[in-house]
């Protein structure tokens, strides 16, 4: 069951949906997951929603009034796994946090996805996924030194924290599997936590050096070369040169045999603190090649680079093509459009796609009647309550 909406938890039951998980969507009555109106649109719905809620089945409940607590309720001991990113307190104001629902389902697992956790001193705070990036010290590593931090054009904390309820919810359902008594649990997921924990060497190297991590816009400090490159054409190729043996492969590629066999660039650390003449010795040579010629010779020699893509290459590109990831899909209407493929790939139980986004409360009669045992006359007096 997701009860949550915008992207963390709703990126999560994706997931969980495209492996065959049978993911039910609470929505609000009337007006649903805000995602539905969320950037571009078509028809009534927003694109990224289709993509968001495909496989999972929406249902309308009121949270806030009694008769829709009761239907959560009445729903727990049907699920293995309850999905939240609502804020901390929110649902054990209307009766329906944790220790209240293992209760009624001592096996169920509960994976809540918030600003900054359950607990601490800032656990009441509205939290969002900008804010999570810029309090995770992502945003203060984006960008360029003489500019402002810039957002990654992706929400990036959000889909973060939402892989890490996958995992979290994945090694619970493992654990209760080996519990005699199916024992569930609690998975806590902090949005700031998540982007944190991205941060790589930072906080020893802070600890033991005193060095604080900056924005170095293209380059990767101490790590040489890699970073973008201008070519001939005003395109830019993106080369990773950092291990000794590459190094010297496109050392020799690029006409530079002598930086090659220079024995003050034999291992990363002398190459580290040379890196800006390394660099204007490989863009010399990049600038006098196209970024075709330039990905031809790199590729002949084994040295790791690459195109930098907007969507629009994306979609032309064989290897996308060739590992599904650009999935052919019909809408409702009939118009054909993709959407992104399935990650990871298994190889015996592959996921799929078996139906984009759906409309608010489509399955309310599936779930209401074959689940719950509702009649027909009892989901008309809800509807009629507002309840759903």
């Amino acid at each position: 069951m997701e009860m949550g909406n915008f992207v963390a938890a709703p990126f999560a039951g994706k997931i969980m949906a495209e492996f065959g998980a049978e993911v039910i969507k609470v929505e609000e009555p009337v007006s649903g997951d805000p995602l539905r109106s969320w950037r571009i649109m078509y028809g009534h719905s927003s694109i990224w929603w289709y993509v968001q809620a495909r496989n999972k089945k929406s249902i309308t409940v009121n949270l806030r009034k009694t008769a829709g607590q009761q239907i959560i309720r009445e729903l727990i001991p049907k699920v293995d796994v309850v999905l939240e990113n609502f804020k901390p307190g929110t649902l054990e104001k209307w009766g329906l946090g944790y220790e209240e629902l293992k209760k009624i389902n001592p096996s169920i697992i509960m994976t809540r996805i918030s600003g900054y956790g359950q607990t601490g001193p800032y656990r009441d705070k509205a939290g969002f996924g900008s804010v999570a990036e810029a309090i995770g010290g992502l945003r203060y590593l984006t960008g360029y030194p003489d500019r402002p931090p810039v957002r990654v054009g992706i929400a990036i904390g959000d889909l973060v924290a939402g892989l890490y309820a996958v995992i979290g919810t994945l090694m619970a359902l493992r654990v209760r599997q080996e519990d005699s008594e199916r024992k569930g649990q609690l998975i806590d997921v902090a949005l700031y936590e998540s982007v944190f924990s991205l941060l790589e060497g930072a906080l020893p190297e802070y600890v033991l050096s005193g060095v604080v991590r900056e924005r170095t816009g293209s380059t990767l400090p101490g790590v040489a070369p890699s970073n973008t490159y201008e070519c001939k054409d005003g395109k830019h190729v993106v080369i990773g040169g950092n291990s000794d043996n590459i190094f010297q492969r496109l050392m020799k590629t690029i006409g530079r045999s002598d930086l090659a066999h220079h024995p003050q660039y034999a291992n990363n650390q002398g190459r580290a603190e040379h890196a800006e003449l390394i660099d204007q010795a490989i863009e010399a040579w990049t600038k006098q090649h196209t970024l075709e010629e330039v990905l031809n010779a790199l590729d002949e020699a084994s040295v790791p680079a690459g195109p930098i893509y907007s969507i629009r290459d994306i979609v032309n590109d064989i290897q996308y093509k060739e590992r599904d990831m650009l999935l052919p899909v019909k809408l409702e209407d009939g118009t054909e459009c993709l959407f992104p493929g399935i990650v990871p790939k298994l190889s015996d139980t592959p996921g799929q796609m078996k139906w984009v986004g759906p409309k608010l409360g489509e399955h309310n009669e599936e779930v209401y009647v074959r689940v719950l045992g509702y009649s027909h006359d009892q989901l008309t007096q809800l509807k009629k309550e507002g309840v759903i």
